[in-house]
């Protein structure tokens, strides 16, 4: 069970090692400018490898679950499906149902775990291979595994690695599970962190907070929902940026105000500065700093604000 890419390492590497009897995914849903009804990847690359496809708005109701009755299945493995699972659902196969999560549980539970972590300022995350329960990320922990979050990151490129781990973790302790060498432990009490669910105002970018944190928030909704700005009436997005070193001089101007740093443009905010590498306009291709800077060069000594709630 998985919808998104993340979840395709995983998929390729059973289809590769076991037997995969179904797939269940998400309903293709309206997407990009045309609202064109678009197949998760999963569903993709299911169909390519000859697999059956199912795909429930709602796996809890009652002929969604005797779809997957019918399967039959020994395991199910869930890689960010998308909808929490009914007791019924996770009881139905023999070894039960393993969840592959992007984090070092019980560390960042919930739906943007790598998200949660990059607005953190976290160092160190990973993949942690549970049995699920009926909670939220709550089930016993099989196994982990650690990585380091590099310098500049952003979600796009950190679930991508996560995912190559996951999948990897996942089918070096299959075997041993399945053979009840391996039992799962209860997650700590200690530690829990909940994540939030984002909406496309979330990348929203408020000036008055610290440069640290305004660039980790650009790499935590890149790609998606996406860090934004206004320059008047318009949205300017904000793809790269980085804070400057405390020690490089800022003019003393109001939070939002832009100034050039070098060949770039720079944003004065409540602590520090933060370099703009990349930016886009609205229906407009992404470019480069400088680029936009010649292009733009009346953006300078302007006041680039947060838009106004509701």
């Amino acid at each position: 069970m998985g919808t998104p890419k993340f979840a395709l390492p995983t998929l390729e590497k059973l289809c590769d090692a076991y037997p995969v009897v179904g797939v269940v995914t998400q309903p293709d849903r309206p997407a990009g400018r045309g609202r064109r009804c678009v197949a998760p990847p999963v569903k993709l690359l299911a169909e390519a490898e000859g697999i059956p496809v199912f795909q429930p708005e709602r796996l809890r109701a009652i002929e969604a679950v005797e779809h997957v009755r019918a399967w039959t299945p020994d395991l199910t493995i869930v890689a960010a499906f998308g909808q929490i699972l009914s007791t019924t659902v996770l009881s139905l196969p023999q070894f039960g149902t393993l969840n592959v999560h992007s984090s070092l549980l019980p560390r960042w539970r919930g739906a943007t775990p790598v998200q949660a972590a990059l607005l953190a300022g976290d160092e160190i995350t990973g993949v942690t291979i549970m049995q699920m329960d009926e909670g939220i990320d709550t089930g016993p922990i099989l196994a982990q595994r650690e990585t380091a979050i590099l310098n500049g990151e952003t979600t796009g490129e950190l679930e991508e690695r996560l995912a190559q781990l996951g999948a990897e973790l996942l089918l070096d302790i299959l075997p041993g599970y399945l053979r009840g060498e391996l039992q799962p432990r209860p997650q700590p009490q200690e530690g829990v962190t909940l994540t939030r669910r984002l909406h496309k105002e979330s990348g929203a970018l408020d000036w008055q907070q610290s440069a640290l944190t305004l660039e980790r928030q650009i790499r935590a909704f890149s790609p998606e929902p996406g860090a934004f700005t206004l320059w008047g009436e318009e949205r300017l997005k904000i793809l790269k940026a980085q804070a400057l070193p405390e020690t490089a001089p800022a003019p003393q101007s109001a939070p939002g105000t832009v100034f050039r740093w070098e060949s770039m443009p720079a944003v004065v905010t409540g602590n520090g500065a933060l370099v703009l590498l990349q930016l886009q306009m609205a229906g407009k291709r992404p470019m480069s700093g400088d680029a936009f800077l010649r292009g733009k060069n009346a953006v300078l000594g302007s006041c680039l604000t947060a838009p106004t709630a509701g």
